[in-house]
């Protein structure tokens, strides 16, 4: 439930810059549903060669949600002048200042000191590619998320059992961030820590994205992972790491 003060917050303005050369329009819509869980997405552009028929899907998307198709003609051939002009138009939003986040919708590894750069200035990248997007620019994102992940996510993910289908396993790497995180979270007497800390330090440090393992919720997801134990105290949910 929605406090009264939550109801008085700004909503954060997003910025959403697609790189439609690169990416796929088949996972547009997965992509507008969770940046817009995170804020208003006010400002959307696609980057690309419109004269190019591989581009004509992206073409029909563009009207439908409202997203400014930014023309850029191949300079030189096999060299896409897109990337640059992308980060060009990146650079004069953050500089003047309206824009809370940015949404970089690429798989293209080009955009890192991009990604790079904005977080300096402290405002958030979330990132959407393929799962083979290189790990440097999925690390530079505050969040990075796996567009075919998001596919899976539909409405019966809410409450979803242990290894569900079209749900990741649980690997060493998702163990180890959510380890980290617990050990770096404050513990009361019983080694219980708070749930909502643990996914603040767990985003802190990498590109975790509960969506990527084919949930909607970090408490989901807690659940599926054995090693950790649940509870529920105040209306507040509590973590504990068990081996």
């Amino acid at each position: 439930m929605i406090s009264s003060s939550d109801q008085h917050e700004p909503e954060l303005n997003i910025a959403l810059l697609i790189d439609a050369d690169n990416a796929s329009p088949d996972h547009l819509d997965d992509v507008l549903l969770v940046l817009g869980e995170l804020g208003t997405i006010n400002i959307r552009r696609a980057y690309g060669n419109w004269s190019k028929p591989a581009l004509k899907n992206w073409g029909t998307l563009t009207g439908l949600h409202s997203i400014v198709p930014m023309q850029q003609f191949d300079v030189v051939k096999g060299k896409s002048a897109t990337d640059m002009r992308m980060t060009i138009d990146a650079m004069d939003l953050l500089y003047r200042g309206h824009v809370d986040g940015f949404g970089i919708m690429s798989s293209d590894s080009d955009f890192l000191p991009l990604a790079q750069r904005i977080r300096e200035d402290g405002l958030p990248v979330y990132g959407f590619g393929t799962a083979k997007t290189p790990m440097s620019f999925q690390q530079a994102c505050t969040r990075f998320f796996d567009v075919a992940a998001l596919e899976t996510n539909g409405d019966e993910a809410l409450d979803p059992p242990p290894a569900a289908a079209g749900q990741r396993k649980v690997d060493s790497e998702l163990l180890q961030v959510l380890g980290a995180a617990y050990k770096a979270s404050k513990r009361d007497e019983e080694g219980y820590a708070s749930l909502s800390e643990l996914g603040q330090r767990a985003t802190a440090v990498s590109s975790f994205a509960v969506r990527n393992y084919g949930f909607n919720r970090l408490s989901d997801l807690i659940k599926a992972v054995p090693n950790f134990d649940t509870k529920t105290e105040n209306g507040r949910m509590l973590v504990k790491r068990m081996r």
